[in-house]
């Protein structure tokens, strides 16, 4: 028997294509008649696998969450919970950094995407392992996405313009270097995300030593 011109239909081929496809030119890339363009298929051929154009991007950014190392959650670890909420941290805006133009879809929070709540769930049970009240851990796990996901969702560096003239010192006395940072951009951004991570990290620490572990 011949072998079929195309691969056969899956979800996961259709993730993998969908998830190139909003890697290389956005969100607004993928409608249902360009990705079956792309795999080569027919448009209602998709329906026997996603309903929905949202459902493909659920699964596209559920594909994202499940590149984050959770490893350091194990209870084997050995971490102490403050440097395994660092660590995780760093793999989860690892993550988003690789896939930009997914984070405002997985800023909307896990729904019911499997990988997206093995995250919440590892996160949650390693801070109340460590002695965190339930109530404070759910505001730690929230806390760190809010500033992961916002440190993915824009360049401060990368909000100024590389153009010297653009920053007079009448009417900006302190921002004579300021055209310097988008060459920087890197340097910047990751020296940003580690000083406001290791404050939280830093400030948690302190809340922590206070808790009353008596009850």
């Amino acid at each position: 028997m011949a072998r079929p011109r195309n691969p056969l239909l899956s979800r996961d081929r259709i993730v993998r294509t969908a998830s190139a496809l909003v890697d290389s030119e956005g969100l607004a890339a993928v409608s249902t008649r360009r990705l079956a363009a792309e795999l080569g298929v027919s448009g209602p051929s998709l329906y026997n696998h996603f309903r929905t154009k949202d459902e493909i991007l659920e699964a596209v950014a559920d594909s994202v969450s499940a590149q984050v190392d959770l490893s350091m959650f194990d209870e084997g670890d050995g971490r102490d919970w403050s440097d395994a909420l660092h660590d995780w941290a760093v793999s989860y805006r690892a993550a988003l950094k690789a896939h930009p133009h997914i984070v405002p879809v997985l800023a909307r929070g896990p729904g019911r995407r499997p990988a997206g709540l093995r995250v919440a769930d590892a996160v949650f049970g390693a801070m109340v392992r460590a002695g965190w009240p339930p109530a404070q851990a759910t505001h730690i796990g929230a806390l760190t996405r809010y500033f992961v996901t916002g440190s993915a969702l824009g360049s401060f560096a990368r909000g100024f313009v590389d153009d010297e003239k653009a920053y007079d010192p009448e009417d900006y006395p302190h921002l004579g270097r300021a055209h310097l940072l988008a060459e920087r951009q890197e340097q910047v951004d990751e020296g940003a995300f580690e000083t406001g991570l290791r404050a939280i990290v830093a400030g948690l620490t302190v809340q922590y030593g206070a808790l009353d572990r008596t009850g």
